[in-house]
């Protein structure tokens, strides 16, 4: 298509003196609307091959989806399992056998808070006293019950949760109330708590307290199941307790899980760190970052595959086209098409086509990975760059497979193209 400018004079004078007038042209140029009006052309015209050529990218894209979504959902759940064994926990105590003995500092617990990476810390203390069922039994017929002063936070620092009743707390802190361990509760005859009802009494020391509560097993702190957690206050005022903690509970971020255990004994005991011992990370913590970097090899190469089997699909529709357009690219260059126009037009529709695949196909890659991750009970994971490369990477493969075409049908010469069957 051209645009003709009116007839202007021109420099010279015929021979006959009258002044000779030339028309010049110059090629149209297109508005990116009527770019994208082009490039849609193709597909309003063709629909169903459209549609054909749509779903080929969207199945591409919803299986990029599905296999980054699924795993990452059931890598998900994995995780979760191996971090319920302790994958970011460290658990430190003063050397046994020590003349005199060992004694931490009683804000101990709170200076290993103070590490950086570390998320929660908390402690327990051994007091040494005796438990009994009642003040009639021999108090040295403790059953291998320890009595241990507790924090009120210990339970989110070894991962523990209560069966019943509750755990101790602020306001029960300086009261005489005791929580069991899974075990505790076992050979002492408690295994439950009604509503209700007046509460069991164990004998400690010389006092008697009120159980509130009884814990679930705890296989991160089997120590804690054979215990009787008494507040740290209570512990003070009621069995002479002094305040020093004999163990230390602490979680922390993975990554610097070892950077955490090289300072921890320096920090809990300044002037002998040599006599604090600290726990090495669990097994399942190197199971957990093999697992993750085998999961991420898996997922970047099927989502190669499946960008790589759409995008072929496109470039194929849009080698068609050009083959079965070549009458419509004749005309359009014969009535002044530039070929900067004809690869603007077939590029866009190739781009066209594959963003709306892209759409197509991340939707229904979403809706199948949420739908299994439901059926099995996993923890539902899309990972968003999956999403974003899901239409992103649509784009990208119609630009890839649209290259060749469009400079193809660009190079057609309008006779050339007019003269095709």
């Amino acid at each position: 298509m051209t645009d003709v400018l009116p007839d202007l004079p021109a420099q010279g004078s015929g021979a006959d003196g009258t002044s000779a007038t030339v028309a010049r042209s110059r090629p149209m140029r297109l508005a990116p609307t009527d770019v994208l009006r082009l490039g849609l052309l193709g597909i309003r015209t063709r629909k169903t091959r459209a549609a054909l050529s749509a779903l080929g990218i969207s199945i591409g894209i919803a299986t990029l989806i599905i296999v980054t979504g699924i795993p990452a959902s059931s890598q998900k759940a994995l995780l979760n399992e191996l971090s319920a064994l302790g994958t970011n926990m460290l658990r430190a105590e003063p050397m046994p056998d020590q003349d005199p003995p060992v004694l931490l500092p009683e804000e101990a617990d709170g200076m290993a808070a103070r590490i950086a990476p570390v998320t929660v810390a908390s402690a327990v203390a051994n007091t040494h006293a005796a438990l009994a069922r009642s003040d009639r039994v021999d108090a040295g017929d403790s059953a291998g019950i320890s009595v241990l002063a507790s924090r009120t936070d210990l339970l989110d620092a070894i991962n523990g949760t209560v069966q019943a009743g509750r755990f101790l707390s602020a306001a029960t802190d300086e009261f005489p109330t005791v929580v069991l361990g899974y075990v505790a509760a076992g050979r002492l005859g408690i295994n439950e708590l009604t509503p209700g009802r007046e509460p069991p009494q164990v004998f400690i020391g010389r006092h008697w307290f009120t159980v509130i509560g009884i814990l679930d097993p705890m296989p991160l702190a089997p120590e804690i199941e054979r215990s009787v957690l008494v507040g740290w206050e209570a512990a003070r005022h009621l069995l002479r307790f002094d305040g020093h903690p004999t163990v230390i509970y602490v979680q922390a971020r993975e990554d610097a899980l070892e950077d955490v255990r090289a300072v921890l004994p320096a920090t809990l005991h300044p002037e002998l760190p040599g006599l604090v011992q600290v726990s090495r990370p669990s097994d399942a913590l190197a199971a957990k970052r093999v697992t993750e970097n085998t999961f991420s090899a898996l997922f970047l190469g099927l989502a190669g595959v499946a960008l790589l089997v759409g995008g072929i699909g496109v470039a194929n529709t849009m080698v068609v086209s050009v083959l079965e357009r070549r009458r419509e690219i004749g005309l359009r260059r014969a009535l002044g098409a530039s070929r900067g126009q004809i690869r603007a037009q077939f590029l866009t529709e190739s781009v066209a086509l594959s963003g709306l695949g892209g759409v197509i196909g991340t939707v229904l890659g979403v809706s199948a990975t949420l739908g299994y991750a439901a059926y099995q009970g996993w923890p539902p994971v899309i990972p968003a760059a999956a999403v974003a490369g899901g239409i992103g990477g649509a784009a990208v493969v119609g630009v890839l497979a649209g290259v060749y075409p469009s400079i193809r049908a660009s190079r057609l010469t309008p006779t050339e193209a007019l003269a095709a069957p």
